[in-house]
């Protein structure tokens, strides 16, 4: 019989990212099923209450209070979740009660008084309280990286106008990555410093660009994350011409990448000027290539080709992504069954799921049917899909992370839709996308390798991966590669090689692997 315990903090606020790693610890412990910390927002309730626990032990539970719930296969189990994620959050708030470590600030003035020098904050609170707190640290003087997803358009658009007349950047809502004069911020790649910018309204296309970068030797003097909305007509680009502007007249930066899904056309006409000489590289996802730009500026349709067209602006060459990738999977084709003709891509970064919709659709049209999707390019191809359809599935959206962390963080769900995916006698190619950094798993392969190797050892489909990450970053890019290749997938050099071999394998055609992009 499941044991369910849950336990309110009352006014025990911690941001999204220590509940995650709270999350993470509690399910860590043999013998947990199910366990979460999380707000006591109404959402979240919610979410309890359909796992079956009793609304009655949250009773008078307010935003403001933390909630950790477990279900574990006894009493001794759930005490030692409950122990393992207390701990890991209280620790990383610097709480100890008996040491008498200094509680944390509850405020912005308060970290303010403790830190006069700070010239961000950082905003991570419920969606309903995110626009307030970062008007605040506009009146602080501060720049806003804005964690908080669930602010409203109009709010949004009100944070980003006064951000502007102040001279300020307010990144977000839903930023996760920045990276700002070499100290990192959120989810981010460790790189070393050089003459790139990137100006991203995409969390993992920033990643992905900061990290291609570094690997091909540019080195990265800034990452600003405009959130998703930024370059929308209804936004404006308001912060996109804000970090333009700044960037303009910053020495150290002496080529703009500014990456993006579908933007609005005309907002990325109108902010794009605000470069000033400097040459830009725009790497939009989905948009055609024919779209006019100011002079200075180079378009790109995919991340691999935005960063080479950077590379070029710089008189740099780099490594060849596609080098030895024929033969690996022309290896592949050969152990394939003819039967297996579908793709499943498993990804836990959105704008990398974006991108393989785009190529898979896009760039190779005679090989593949549609592809499907719950954020698909074209609404007539979302989900459910129809028996026999290739899908990709970004599993960072709501639908895959109500109740449990984000698939960057807890390989967990993506585990059991790899082993569904893998005995399905129909899929030829699952593609997914392993990303590193701060913030991301301790040690993803060493979660998911194991799981790759059982799948290609019992002659299951063919298991495509990208490694999104930097030599620095501390799970140790070499080792993870290496422990996916020695799996038996096909590993890449970029997330865009990654579909195109996905593709390759598909339409038994290796040197569909080596299409320039």
């Amino acid at each position: 019989m499941s044991i369910a315990r849950v336990r309110l903090f009352r006014d025990t606020y911690v941001d999204s990212v220590v509940q995650l790693a709270g999350t993470r610890a509690m399910r860590a412990v043999d013998g947990v099923e199910w366990a979460t910390a999380a707000m006591a927002t109404p959402a979240n309730l919610d979410t309890l209450a359909e796992q079956g626990f009793n609304p009655q032990e949250w009773s008078g539970g307010s935003a403001n209070d933390l909630v950790i719930a477990v279900h574990a296969s006894s009493e001794e189990v759930a005490e030692e979740a409950e122990e393992a994620g207390r701990t890991t959050i209280f620790d990383s708030r610097g709480a100890g009660s008996s040491s008498g470590t200094e509680q944390p600030p509850r405020t912005l003035r308060d970290a303010l008084d403790r830190a006069p020098d700070s010239n961000i904050a950082v905003v991570s609170v419920p969606g309903d309280y995110a626009a307030l707190e970062a008007h605040k640290a506009l009146s602080a003087g501060l720049d806003v990286l804005l964690f908080s997803d669930n602010v409203s358009l109009v709010a949004e658009v009100a944070l980003k106008q006064r951000a502007e007349r102040l001279g300020r950047l307010v990144m977000g809502p839903g930023a996760g990555t920045a990276m700002l004069g070499g100290t990192c911020l959120g989810f981010a790649n460790v790189t070393t410093p050089g003459p790139v910018a990137v100006v991203a309204a995409a969390g993992t296309g920033a990643q992905e660009a900061m990290s291609l970068l570094d690997r091909w030797g540019a080195g990265v003097s800034h990452v600003i994350g405009l959130g998703g909305r930024d370059l929308s007509a209804d936004v404006g680009g308001i912060m996109a011409r804000s970090a333009l502007r700044a960037l303009a007249h910053d020495e150290r930066t002496e080529v703009v990448l500014l990456v993006s899904k579908p933007p609005s056309p005309e907002v990325v006409r109108a902010v794009l000027p605000a470069a000033g000489d400097k040459p830009v590289i725009a790497a939009l996802l989905g948009l055609p290539s024919g779209m006019e730009v100011p002079d200075g500026v180079t378009l790109a349709g995919t991340l691999e080709s935005g960063v080479i067209a950077t590379l070029a602006a710089l008189g740099r060459q780099p490594s060849n992504p596609a080098a030895g990738l024929c033969e690996r999977v022309a290896d592949a084709i050969a152990e394939l069954p003819e039967q297996r003709r579908l793709i499943r891509g498993l990804f836990s970064g959105g704008t990398l799921c974006y991108e393989s919709l785009v190529i898979l659709s896009r760039y190779l049209p005679g090989h593949l049917g549609p592809v499907y999707s719950n954020t698909p390019l074209d609404s007539a191809f979302g989900l459910p899909a129809p028996a026999g359809s290739h899908t990709c599935l970004d599993l960072g959206e709501e639908e895959y992370t109500k109740g449990r962390p984000h698939p960057m963080i807890d390989p967990e769900a993506r585990i059991a839709l790899l082993r569904e995916q893998g005995t399905d006698p129909d899929v030829a190619v699952v593609i997914l996308d392993v990303v590193l950094g701060y913030g991301a798993h301790d040690d993803p392969a060493g979660e998911l390798a194991p799981v790759c190797a059982e799948i290609t050892a019992n002659g299951g489909p063919v298991i495509v991966v990208y490694v999104l990450g930097t030599q620095a970053d501390p799970q140790g890019f070499d080792a993870q590669r290496r422990a996916f290749t020695d799996a038996g997938c096909v590993v890449t050099e970029t997330a865009a090689r990654a579909s195109l071999s996905a593709a390759a394998i598909v339409s038994r055609d290796p040197e569909l692997s080596q299409t320039q992009l």
